[in-house]
């Protein structure tokens, strides 16, 4: 993968249902325990190269996705570079 982002969940239901979908549009995504640094519902979060944030966020929109955001990790931290909290 490229960069990475992280797409953070507040269900695991969601979180299942758009691994799913990106898998479906054939876009590249591997699931993992959610990191500390994020503050969500869920214990999964999907990450995605970054070269396909637009495509996901069409689906996300498109599929009415519940997320709770999407983040770049910095160093040890991630900054949201969409939220939805």
């Amino acid at each position: 993968m490229d960069c990475n982002l992280v797409m953070a969940f507040d269900s695991t239901q969601q979180a299942l249902r758009a691994e799913m979908l990106l898998e479906y549009a054939d876009i590249e995504n591997d699931m993992f325990p959610t990191p500390k640094q994020i503050t969500a519902g869920c214990a999964l979060c999907l990450q995605f190269p970054d070269h396909a944030l637009e495509q996901v966020q069409h689906i996300v929109v498109q599929e009415q996705v519940e997320i709770r955001g999407i983040f770049r990790q910095q160093g040890e931290t991630y900054i949201a570079i969409e939220s939805y909290e």
